[in-house]
Order: C-alpha cells, then structure tokens, then sequence
C-alpha cells in the first residue's frame, strides 16, 4: 500500500476522495492501492531537559546551560495523540511508500518528517507540493510527486529553529526565573517573544520621555486654497511673526505652476503579513483571527496556500488567470472587462525570481458559499486585490503651485485623478487608505496673478511616536523594528524580519497569554510585568530585533543552502553560553515580583497562587509549566 499522511483529518479527506481510498476505517481512509492517514498539527515535540539528564529535572543555576549533546524527540503526552499515532505507525511499518501531504512550508515538512522518524518507516518518501486544496491542483500534485531529498533543507532549517528555540527557551526562562523571579515566579523568555516584547515596551518608553516642543506653521488662503510656507515649520514665534507681519495686506504672487503626470500602479497582492496588516487596520481583527480566517478558506479551497511571504505570483499561473477570473462570479461586473482580452502580465505581479516555494495569497476561482461575515471579508480584500492587478494603472496629474508675498514664498501641491484604472474595483468600499489619499483639485492658476490672501500663523506641539497596534507591529516584526514605509518593503528588510510569517500571530498571542501586554482599544501596550521583565533582561543578545532578524535570516539561508543547520546551532549554543555566564556574574538587586492573585505569566489561563515554597499556577494539574512551584 502507498500510505498519503496529511496534517488534518478534512484533508486527509479531501486526497482520500480524490484519489480513491473512499473506505474509511479506524484513523486512516482506504482504497485504490491507497492509505490516507493524519495528524492533528504536531504529533512530536523535542524531548524536555530532565529527558536528556536526569540532573536537568529541578531547576539549579549550577546545571546551566542546558545544551544535549545530541537533541531526541517524543510523542506529545496526550491519549488522542497516541492512539492516532499507533494507527500511523502501523500503517507506515507495512508501507512499500509513503507520500508527506503535510502542510507545503517548513513547520508541515517538520510535523511530518518527525512522525515518521518516530515510526521507524525505512522505505521511500515522496512529497506532495501543492499551493491549492482544489481538486485539479491535488490532482495535478500527484501526478507530480517530488522526491523527499528535494526538502531536505526545509526540514534542516525548521529542525534549527526547533532546537535554538529550546537552547534559548529553556536554558533563558530558567536562568532569568532562577537569579531575577521573587518567589520562584517564572519568567518567560524566548528567542522571538522577547524582541518583540521589547519593541512594544521601548515603543511605550519613548512616549513616556517624550517632551512635546512647540513649533509654529505659517499659512496663507488666496483663492480658497491653502499655501504653506515654504520654510516649513519655524523652531521660534518670533521669526514666524516677522514674516507674518512682512506679507500682511500685501497681495499674493503666483509663480511657477508645474503639472507633472504619473501613474499608480495597482497595489501588491498579499502575503500573509500584508493581509494581516490590512485585516487589522480595516476590520481591527487580531493577526491570530486572520490566519485562522485565511486558513480555513484555504481548507475550503477558496484560496491558496496562506503561510507565505511573498506578493509576486509565478509565471506558470498566468494561464490560469483567466478560468480564476471566470469563478469569481460574484464580481463579474468587474471581470467581465478584463475577460473580453488578453490579461496583462505585469512583472509587477509575475516575477518567478521573487517566488520560492508559495506564490502570493490568491483566490481559486472555486465559487465561495456559506461563508461567515469575518469570511466574506478576508475573502473580499483577497478577490479584490487580484482582480486590480490585472487593470491599468491609475493615471494622475500633480500639479504644484509656488506663489510669494514680497519674498516670503508659499507652495501648495493637487492632485487629479485623470483615469480611475484599477481604482475603480475600490470605488464602493470603504478603503481608509483611499480616503486619505483623496485628491484635491487645484482651481486653474495663471502665472504671474496676484491677488488678497488671508494669512495666519498656527501654534503647534510635536507629538510623540505612535502606540504599537497588531498591524504596525506586524510591519515592525517583518523589518526587524526598522521604520519603512508600509507598502514598498524592501526584500532586504523582509530577509531580516523577526519570526516568520506563520508564526508571528502566535508570538503576539502568547505575549497577550502570559500577561506581558494588553490591548487598549486598537493599541498594543505593556502591562508592568512587561516592562519589567524587560527592565532585567540587559543582554542584548535577548532582546534585540535587530540580532534576531539576523538568525532569522541565516534559517532562510539553511533553507537555500548557502548556510549550515549545524553552524547555527553551534552558534546559539555558544550565544546560551555567553548569557549564562553574564547573568551568572550579575551581583546587582535587580528583581522582579510577582503577588498571588497574578495572571500567570506562563498559560496564561490561571492565577498564581501560593504553593509550599513558592509561588505557582492554578493550572498546574492541566500541565501548566509553573507547576513545579506548587508541587515544591
């Protein structure tokens, strides 16, 4: 039997029909020469430290750093993960070849690989490669199996990301917890939680200390338009005040009118950033609800795979493009243009130097039904954006005017929109970055008119950097906390991000969890254990989202092959070290401290109550990691 593995039981249920294994039996689908068995997401995990040591059992200053000499797994502790695994495991031993269905990205190679290295099976692998659960792409997927050693580097960088979670992780959390936690709390450090933690509290910090300065605007109004000075702002009254006084009750001078034309292009398909960002900014859903959103329109076959961080799609969709179109019957007023001709094939969206592995987020053309109302609009932004991208460009006409009053000069800039373009898939949506680019008509000025004007002079404060939201955040993880403007990263920048795509909801819902932020209306902020966990972190290495965009992007190295899985890991162990010795020789009183009655900074879910010796969780019997407390 050829025996298919997926990650979920619906898609193993979906290959199972498609390929013929239509009997279903106890944990897997048979049928068709074919078994099509699953996992629920991760089956195995990396072994705990007293697994490897039995000296690594309590925690002790003296036993850090935990490094193994060789890292083992093990199935996940859970009835339901067991009984499923000894369905697989039987299925694989007799298995003359198994295909991976997992999930198409490192964490689905990862899952897979470490189920059937736990099971023992030694005959050949195949892999599923596919970026749509439609039938045609599962079929078409099929028909071209890959060979597993063509994902070896997948495994291999997802393997390193695994164990320099668990070097850092664990040997981090014991360390702070042991010199710096009152009452044995723990204090939970990780290697992409705590840089982003920081960035939220640096972010609150600068607020804190800002000091607003005054500055003022000169302005003057001829002909109901608005001209600024073209000075800019002024650092002092005075100097604001002598211009004023220059230019009242003489006229104003039109100079020089500049009319330039351009073009918008449509803006970028999504990744799963991009999209988070815009679910956030439009609709205030968290990072965590978008993927939960795009992925079960994924499961559905309604869009393509969504773990990805490019907006460019492969030349080899491009004739697909239209029978996409054709199922979006929903927006055929707007498709029916582009469907009368050959698409355009922009290289702003089809550019196989920008795609590895996944394309951009897309539609499939399936036709959408029963969808939620959170649905139909993640699936909208996605629709719509395909849609543009196959629409001219929005032509524009920016004309700036310079006019003076005696010699104080004044500039004012328009902008007419002279062909809609691709705006026009936009016009009945209430886009907010439409509308605060909405033009502003000139009235015709002549060189050389003159005229009264009404000038004034306004007072204003500088105002402090913003709060974090979810979707600045995610802007700010994916440039490694460097300031860019939100739509044309650079893929420099995004080579260097912290976290991958897929994972950085899940960083920013464990901070929310173990009660190290909290969220006011759409701001993120840090509650006090939050800033003071950072306050005692001083080891850079821990906390800077720039050092850790680094490692990030020496894994996507590992992934191409032009950087060593085990040069990483040596790396960070040598990295573990250095802050264990640091934070070993630290003699100050720095503290942090936490009181019964606490959130837990670990699960999240329970309170810290007073255990024999120390602090604990209320969770403690459900496995929560601060039980050792209550049972010391």
């Amino acid at each position: 039997m050829i025996v298919c593995i997926a990650e979920k039981p619906s898609v193993a249920r979906d290959i199972a029909n498609i390929i013929g294994a239509v009997q279903p039996k106890g944990g897997y689908y048979e049928g068709n020469g074919y078994q099509v068995t699953w996992t629920f997401g991760h089956l195995c995990t990396l072994k705990e430290p007293h697994e490897y040591s039995p000296d690594w059992k309590s925690w002790n200053l003296s036993t850090l750093p935990m490094i193994p000499p060789r890292f083992g797994i093990k199935l996940i502790e859970q009835a339901s993960i067991a009984k499923q695994f000894s369905v697989i495991e039987h299925l694989m031993q007799r298995a003359k070849m198994i295909v991976n269905c997992g999930d198409a990205g490192q964490e689905g190679e990862l899952i897979q690989r470490w189920v059937m290295q736990k099971t023992g099976a030694t005959c050949p692998v195949k892999r599923l490669w596919i970026s749509s659960l439609t039938e045609e792409s599962i079929r078409e997927g099929f028909t071209k199996l890959k060979d597993e050693k063509e994902f070896q580097p997948l495994y291999e960088a997802g393997l390193a990301r695994a164990i320099g979670d668990w070097l850092l992780g664990m040997n981090a959390t014991r360390l702070y917890t042991l010199k710096y936690g009152e009452n044995k709390q723990v204090l939970s450090v990780g290697r992409v939680q705590t840089p982003t933690l920081a960035l939220i509290v640096n972010r609150q910090q600068e607020i804190d200390d800002f000091v607003p300065e005054a500055y003022w605007e000169l302005k003057t109004v001829y002909r109901d338009t608005t001209f600024n000075s073209a000075k800019g702002k002024f650092d002092k009254q005075e100097e604001a005040q002598e211009q004023l006084k220059t230019i009242i009750g003489k006229p104003f001078q039109v100079g020089s009118i500049q009319i330039k034309k351009g073009s918008e292009f449509p803006p970028r398909l999504f990744d799963l950033t991009s999209l988070q960002v815009e679910g956030n900014k439009k609709f205030g859903f968290s990072a965590d609800e978008t993927l939960k959103l795009i992925q079960g329109l994924y499961e559905r076959k309604l869009t393509t795979y969504p773990r990805v961080d490019t907006t460019f799609l492969s030349d080899d969709i491009y004739p697909k493009c239209p029978s996409i179109l054709k199922g979006l019957r929903d927006y055929a007023e707007l498709t029916a243009p582009l469907l009368t001709k050959k698409l355009t094939k922009s290289k702003k969206v089809f550019n196989n130097t920008k795609v590895t592995d996944h394309h951009a987020i897309i539609p499939t053309g399936v036709y959408p039904s029963g969808l939620t109302d959170n649905e139909k609009k993640i699936f909208n932004l996605i629709t719509r954006r395909f849609i543009a991208a196959f629409y001219p460009a929005c032509e524009i006409s920016t004309t700036t005017v310079e006019g003076a009053v005696e010699k104080v000069k004044f500039k004012t800039t328009g902008k007419q929109i002279l062909s809609k373009g691709w705006r026009v898939v936009f016009e009945n949506e209430s886009e907010d970055d439409d509308k605060e680019k909405e033009e502003k008509v000139l009235p015709d000025f002549v060189k050389g008119e003159s005229g009264p004007h009404e000038p004034a002079l306004q007072e204003k404060w500088t105002s402090p950097p913003k709060l974090y939201t979810e979707a600045t955040l995610l802007r700010a993880m994916e440039t490694a906390g460097k300031f860019v403007e939100q739509e044309e990263l650079s893929d420099a920048l995004k080579e260097n991000g912290i976290g991958r795509p897929s994972t950085r909801a899940a960083i920013i819902e464990t901070l929310f969890k173990r009660n190290y932020i909290q969220k006011e209306r759409k701001n993120l902020v840090p509650t006090q254990t939050g800033k003071d966990l950072i306050r005692v972190i001083h080891e850079e290495l821990l906390k800077s989202a720039e050092l850790t965009g680094i490692w990030e992007k020496k894994l996507r190295e590992i992934e191409n092959q032009t950087y060593s899985a085990s040069k990483f890991i040596e790396e960070l162990k040598a990295m573990v070290s250095e802050v264990v010795y640091a934070v070993k020789q630290d003699y100050t009183d720095r503290r942090l401290v936490l009181k019964v009655g606490d959130p837990c900074p670990i699960c999240g879910r329970g309170v810290l109550i007073q255990g024999n010796n120390a602090l604990g969780c209320s969770c403690w019997k459900d496995g929560c990691e601060f039980r050792q407390a209550v049972e010391d």
